[in-house]
């Protein structure tokens, strides 16, 4: 079991975090050097790999850096995270879903911002091989939870299991052109309570978030693509994994930046 890896959730945020150096960069970055075993590769669920109706897989073996966003510098647009993929693994998790349909998507996605503005610190020289999954925009919560737990024997196989998302994303009431300010009191409440239901593997009212988290809640996920990424997360580590948070906080006022390592 020398070989098990943890499961981790990223807050990921703002596209800019791939150029900054932060407290949110820095704990990625410790993230991956405190890995007892380099994992083999990575499979990351990414909010921004959001389908209708279909789960898929990456299987080309250079994904492409993909600059899924608009309005920032060329800085970040340059950025290129050339990782290698890994079909055999897509080919692993086909299996492992079964019998849920999972496509392979040979090109035409690739690395999207939400897992690159991450592992670009986690693992700076690209030299783990990534696989995406995509998360199928009509299924309920109990869903992606349960794909989750089917990746869970890629944990024993050197694979680390990665969510990248936001607990609470909530951009219409994000405070653009303020420096530093407060959280909303029900976005601080929400991650608070996150952190509280992980820590005691009460996984029911996150699986059931709309109802399970109230009005604080629905404020928080007014839309379900960051959440459920970390549901997944959830899924493959089980109810008996021990969890710590790396990072968290709120930006702009509705955003955290909650890291959930399960161990």
């Amino acid at each position: 079991m020398t070989n098990l890896q943890p499961v981790v959730f990223f807050g990921h945020g703002n596209p800019m975090n791939a150029l900054s150096r932060n407290r949110y960069t820095e704990a990625w970055a410790a993230i991956g050097a405190g890995l007892l075993v380099k994992p083999k590769a990575v499979v990351c669920i990414s909010a921004h790999w959001y389908l209708r109706g279909s789960t898929a897989v990456t299987v080309s073996t250079s994904p492409r850096t993909i600059h899924d966003f608009r309005g920032f510098p060329p800085e970040l647009n340059a950025i290129q995270y050339p990782a290698p993929g890994d079909p055999a693994l897509a080919r692993r998790i086909q299996t492992l879903l079964t019998p849920v349909r999972c496509e392979v998507d040979d090109g035409a996605w690739g690395l999207d911002h939400g897992t690159w503005s991450v592992l670009i610190h986690t693992f700076p020289n690209a030299d783990v091989p990534v696989v995406q999954l995509s998360i199928d925009a009509t299924q309920p919560p109990q869903f992606h939870y349960d794909l989750g737990r089917r990746l869970a024997p890629l944990r024993e196989e050197g694979v680390l299991v990665t969510g990248s998302g936001n607990i609470v994303h909530n951009l219409r009431t994000y405070a653009w052109g303020q420096q530093n300010p407060p959280a909303y009191t029900w976005a601080a409440t929400i991650e608070d309570r996150a952190k509280e239901l992980l820590l005691s593997a009460s996984h029911r009212p996150l699986i059931d978030y709309a109802d399970g988290l109230g009005a604080e809640g629905r404020l928080a996920i007014p839309t379900p693509d960051h959440y459920l990424p970390l549901l997944y997360t959830m899924g493959a580590a089980g109810v008996d994994a021990k969890v710590t948070f790396p990072v968290d906080g709120i930006e702009g006022g509705s955003i955290s930046m909650l890291a959930a390592q399960f161990h």
